[in-house]
């Protein structure tokens, strides 16, 4: 017996008899079923997300931001309604509640009363979070409530991105008007800069002026610091030229009393009178010494000297009204009684010189005519009479010298102590007009620095108009998209499940045929003895089985349920190759065990249908299962068909073939291993009924 001629034998005894043939075509058609009507019902279950029933509530009271009235509530409704994702009821609380109860709703979306007044609120001192409550049921559908809360977090982003768009534009216009207030105020600082430096020359030009004021007060102090003393002098000698006269006056009395007596005194008379000569020659010597001092002393002008001391100020700085009349008062007072002093000191001096040259040159001539005074005696009286009234005169002029030259030192301190009180305040207003040229100076260079830094905070606030703040708000409310740049994309969901179902359907394909297959034929093994020929044509049978139901299976996915498959031929190849591997994998526990091993069959498929990742990713496996995700076949014919089926790395797909080609060959080796074994000896197991049946 041939290989062909074992698997012609093998499909000859499936179709033996009509219920032979119907059982056949049952099991063939059972992968067919399971992958093609679990796909179907999968087939895209996101298109249909509006048939899902769900209820919207609206408490929401409204609020007032900037002065109008906003309902954000109203306004999430009407977009979830009119979005159409779902298929929203609008309804109140207790409907609501009922109908997540009795399923009516698979979940309920709540908006609070003061949903609108906790998001206005963020432009408030205690702002506040909103709330949306998402209400579910898990006895409607756990998936519905996973859904659900996928609802939840789209409405919640649609709110944050309507909200957010709306303070940002406030914040945009805020900024523009920012923009707009910083150029005025570059304006006013460069206003500021120009007075500030017109100021600064003013305040330097005050400055110098000031300083030759100072200088002018401090020689006017200066030359003024020792009139006291010189009027106090002039004092002193009037005093002297008041006593002498004094006493010349009472001596001429006296004389004049004696004149009686005057011829019989005529030679002491002659020389008393060379003694008065000479007396008046030093006195009138004492007298004139002083001419020159007192001719030095010329009457001032208060206007001429406020006229100076005004004409040094400088330029742009004028006193104020108390300091030009305490100037005026001060100087017009003190010149005044200078003035006065002097003019009477001069007078008097002037006078009592006259007379102290006339009492010189008379003395001289009463001297020159005491030897002819005795013989003009009578005239002589009479001269002496002249003299003694004279000498009155000469004392009354001397006393009004003397009493203007105490009230020209009198006055003279006072002189001395203003000017010395004006050299003291001009260097004040000195030490002043150079602290505000400083100070102005600082400010000129901070009023530059403060212009040139408005400017440039103003450029860097971008200008902008109102479509472009328009642009701005909506990328800040909604800064970041998601970009699909899928390298290998599957067309929908039913797609994304397909090479996990293939898989299995291909595992209970097999799984389904060896109940009704013989894994080895017990007469070749007798008659034959070729365990290669005896193991190929038990293992080719459903092989060439399963070849037909992949095609079919690849028909229904590709045509009927219409998902995109990127490698037609690839994902065929592994598919067969899959039925193929799982064929042999089944055949050798069923030649190794038995119907034992046909049990096992059963385990590893759930076990493979937890470990091979189809669904969850792998990683999110418990550790143990995670390891036999690497050891099972299945892991790598779902592996492979994603790769062939949405265009993936087909050298992935290679690789995953590989592995599967490894377990082929690995399971045809223990088949026919066992086979040998039963071609030379048979024991009492290979004798033993099976334990299912």
């Amino acid at each position: 017996m041939t290989t062909t001629s074992l698997v012609r034998a093998e499909l000859a005894r499936l179709t033996a008899t009509p219920l032979a043939r119907l059982a056949f075509i049952a099991l063939m058609i059972v992968p067919l079923l399971y992958g093609g009507a679990y796909l179907w019902a999968n087939r895209d279950p996101y298109a249909k997300l509006d048939q899902i029933p769900a209820a919207i509530v609206d408490l929401d009271a409204g609020a007032t931001l900037d002065g109008d009235h906003v309902d954000y509530g109203e306004d999430v409704t009407k977009e979830a309604v009119d979005g159409g994702d779902f298929d929203w009821t609008t309804t109140d609380a207790a409907d609501a509640r009922s109908g997540v109860r009795n399923g009516t709703y698979d979940f309920v979306v709540t908006i609070p009363h003061d949903f609108s007044e906790r998001l206005a609120s963020a432009r408030s001192d205690d702002p506040a979070q909103a709330e949306l409550v998402l209400t579910t049921a898990d006895t409607n559908s756990y998936l519905a409530s996973t859904i659900a809360e996928q609802a939840g977090k789209t409405m919640r982003a649609a709110v944050t991105e309507r909200v957010g768009k709306q303070a940002a534009k406030t914040l945009l216009v805020g900024l523009a008007d920012v923009r707009d207030s910083l150029g005025d105020a570059v304006d006013g600082a460069d206003q500021l800069a120009s007075g500030t430096a017109k100021a600064d020359r003013g305040a330097h030009e005050l400055a110098d002026g000031t300083s030759k004021l100072s200088s002018g007060a401090a020689e006017l102090a200066s030359g003024t610091a020792d009139l006291p003393s010189q009027t106090q002098q002039l004092d002193s000698g009037a005093q002297q030229v008041a006593s002498g006269a004094s006493t010349l006056a009472s001596g001429l009395a006296s004389a004049q009393e004696q004149t009686a007596a005057l011829p019989s005194q005529t030679q002491q008379l002659n020389a008393g009178a060379q003694q008065v000569a000479a007396g008046n020659e030093r006195l009138a010597d004492t007298v004139n010494s002083y001419s020159a001092d007192v001719e030095s002393l010329q009457p001032l002008d208060a206007q001429t000297l406020i006229s100076g001391i005004t004409d040094n100020l400088p330029e742009g700085v004028e006193l104020t009204e108390e300091q030009q009349a305490a100037l005026q008062s001060t100087v017009t007072d003190a010149v005044t009684r200078v003035n006065t002093a002097g003019a009477s000191a001069k007078s008097t001096y002037e006078s009592t010189k006259s007379s102290v040259d006339k009492l010189r040159d008379g003395s001289a001539q009463v001297a020159a005519g005491t030897s002819s005074l005795a013989s003009a005696a009578p005239t002589l009286a009479s001269g002496i009479s002249s003299a003694a009234t004279g000498a009155s005169t000469l004392a009354t002029g001397a006393a009004k010298v003397a009493d203007g030259t105490s009230t020209l030192a009198s006055a003279a301190p006072a002189l001395s102590s203003g000017a010395s009180q004006l050299a003291t305040g001009a260097e004040s207003a000195d030490q002043g007009a150079s602290s505000l040229a400083s100070g102005l100076d600082e400010l000129k260079t901070g009023s530059s620095k403060l212009a040139k830094s408005l400017d440039q905070g103003r450029t860097k606030i971008p200008a902008s108009d109102a479509s472009q703040r328009e642009d701005q708000a909506s990328v800040i409310s909604d800064p970041v998209t998601v970009g699909d740049d899928n390298v290998a994309a599957a067309s929908n969901y039913g797609a994304g499940l397909a090479p996990f179902f293939i898989s299995l359907a291909a595992w209970i394909g097999m799984y389904a045929l060896f109940l009704i297959l013989k894994p080895i034929s017990k007469r070749a093994i007798t008659a034959v003895r070729k365990p290669l020929s005896v193991v190929l044509g038990g293992w080719l049978t459903p092989a060439l089985l399963g070849l037909v139901q992949m095609v079919a299976l690849f028909a229904i996915v590709r045509f009927a349920l219409d998902l995109d498959v990127v490698h037609t031929a690839g994902t065929i190849g592994i598919m067969v190759l899959a039925s193929m591997t799982f064929a042999a994998i089944i055949m050798a526990l069923n030649v190794l065990l038995g119907s034992v091993g046909q049990f096992l069959g059963l385990v590893l498929m759930l076990v493979q249908l937890v470990t091979a990742g189809g669904t969850f990713p792998w990683q999110t496996l418990p550790g143990p299962l995670a390891a036999l995700h690497f050891a099972l076949p299945m892991t790598y014919s779902v592996d492979a068909i994603r790769q062939t089926m949405y265009g993936g790395n087909l050298g992935a797909a290679w690789s995953d073939a590989g592995v599967l080609l490894c377990w082929l060959l690995g399971a045809l080796l223990v088949s026919y291993v066992v086979t040998a074994r039963q071609t030379r000896s048979r024991t009492l197991r290979d004798l033993r009924p099976s334990l299912i049946g």
